[in-house]
């Protein structure tokens, strides 16, 4: 009997994903209207200037993602594909960007995992909210609610056995620092597995650089002659 593949956790900015959506839209509306009705030089640049532009904003908002696997961790970076096996990585570090810190001391940035310190700001006003109303004995629905966020989503119902004070701290946390929390745990019970060892290995995305080097050149040649 064959044992069943555990499919990937996949991280993603929907932030992100949502910004390159509308930006590809305009850049496309704009693009194709000057393709289809310029005049002269206009559509040539145009074209130049969306095999540029397209890949770019592709790369920076629809592709980044972390897939977090049993054994190891790949990120899809703009430009780059790293493959990490857990027993290759020391720490994952949250500063002003989320890092991969691997024992060779390499650093790979998270680029699905953006800091918001907007987030971690209202995260901490939360905390801070809630640990005052715990000081102060309030129990009722207005202290739930400002210790859980939106909704206060954590006052339904079951609560899988945590109190209140675990609740509150979770929902205190920003969700790219829960996101790294969840990274962190699956490096600390799968890192000194046997089958999480092996090699780092990095890709270089070409089927980006490609195209953007093309649109760049073209342009440049197109500004060149005038």
């Amino acid at each position: 009997m064959t044992t069943p593949l555990v499919k990937d956790r996949i991280y993603r900015s929907p932030q992100a994903l949502i910004g390159g959506v509308l930006l590809l839209v305009i850049v496309g509306w704009l693009g194709i209207d000057a393709l289809i009705r310029g005049n002269g030089r206009t559509p040539w640049l145009a074209l130049a200037a969306l095999i540029l532009i397209v890949p770019l904003v592709a790369a920076f908002t629809l592709r980044p993602a972390v897939f977090a696997g049993e054994d190891r961790l790949r990120v899809r970076n703009p430009f780059r594909v790293i493959t990490l096996p857990w027993g290759e990585i020391a720490a994952l570090r949250s500063g002003y960007s989320n890092e991969v810190i691997v024992k060779s001391g390499a650093k790979y940035q998270l680029w699905a995992i953006p800091v918001s310190l907007r987030s971690r700001k209202k995260a901490a006003r939360r905390q801070a909210k809630t640990e005052s109303d715990a000081r102060r004995g309030r129990t009722g629905p207005g202290a739930g609610a400002a210790g859980y966020g939106l909704g206060g989503f954590g006052g339904f119902g079951s609560s899988g056995g945590l109190g209140e004070s675990d609740h509150a701290a979770g929902a205190a946390r920003a969700e790219t620092d829960k996101v790294m929390d969840d990274l962190r745990d699956m490096l600390e019970s799968r890192g000194p597995a046997e089958s999480a060892q092996g090699e780092i290995t990095v890709r270089w995305a070409y089927e980006v650089a490609a195209p953007a080097v093309a649109g760049a050149v073209l342009l440049a040649i197109l500004l060149a002659v005038g």
